[in-house]
């Protein structure tokens, strides 16, 4: 597909829209509103069809193979943690698909990979479950206020270390090119300016880095700019999956830049409350 065609762009535009209106909603409520659950059950419910659905086209296609087609690309992390952090609005869920989906699946949706255009059932696949990454990150922090603990950025770049190393010894067995760490991909995209093999990884990684950065110092920035110095963001104890269950033991711990919890209930629930 062409990048910047008709259809790229019609995706580009149902992405803004759906991002613009649902963190409009949050915030104009409370992320304990039976909505926001709903919400994000059908988006991780849309990601996950997505993600298993194109697994599941390739093997009815007869394109499936070990060389290519494992679930070994940043992707397929992307997709699992942004729906896991939508099902539990665990902290370190949310942080982890904060940045993955910031970074890997945004430059993804603005100069996607794809050799099928619309009405191919990869075109929706591959839109559907990185347009869904974004809009969960976005609707996450943004529109329910899930606040980044200090280090956030870090966690997020080891985990992809982590998960590229990984993907490198699958692309040694299987002759492979799991996330892109054996050849370019063929469509433009930032690793096209990079150097040759195997230069440009080690140029990707610093762009990984600078990239994190830029996101963690852009999101608190804003932060301070649009919530004020006390902020009416919360952490992930404030929003569990599950309005009558406690929070989940990962929430932001006392001491980190995360709101504290209120006195009592009331004060809890009324701070959690959009203005």
């Amino acid at each position: 597909m062409a990048q910047f065609s008709k259809p790229h762009l019609a995706a580009l535009a149902v992405w803004l829209l759906i991002t613009i209106v649902s963190v409009a909603a949050a915030r104009h409520s409370s992320p304990q509103a039976r909505w926001t659950y709903w919400f994000s059950a059908v988006t991780a419910a849309g990601i996950l069809v997505a993600w298993a659905g194109e697994y599941v086209a390739d093997v009815i296609t007869g394109v499936y193979t070990v060389q290519y087609t494992l679930p070994l690309q940043l992707t397929d992390l992307t997709s699992m943690a942004s729906a896991f952090a939508l099902l539990t609005r665990r902290q370190l869920a949310v942080e982890l698909a904060y940045f993955l989906a910031l970074t890997g699946a945004l430059q993804a949706t603005i100069t996607p990979d794809l050799y099928q255009n619309f009405p191919s059932v990869y075109y929706f696949t591959y839109f559907m479950y990185h347009i869904g990454a974004l809009v969960a990150a976005v609707f996450l922090v943004w529109g329910l206020g899930i606040r980044l603990r200090r280090w956030a950025a870090l966690r997020g770049l080891i985990a992809v270390l982590a998960w590229a190393a990984i993907a490198g010894i699958a692309d040694v067995i299987t002759g492979g090119n799991y996330m892109y760490l054996a050849w370019k991909p063929e469509h433009g995209s930032l690793l096209s300016v990079m150097g040759p093999w195997p230069w440009y990884i080690a140029a990707g990684v610093g762009v990984a880095v600078v990239m994190m950065a830029l996101v963690n110092a852009i999101t608190r920035g804003l932060w301070r700019l649009v919530e004020g110095p006390g902020g009416a963001a919360v952490d992930a104890a404030a929003v569990s999956s599950d309005p009558a269950v406690p929070a989940g033991s990962d929430a932001a711990p006392a001491g980190s830049d995360a709101a504290p919890a209120g006195s009592d209930a009331a004060a809890a629930k009324s701070d959690a409350v959009r203005r």
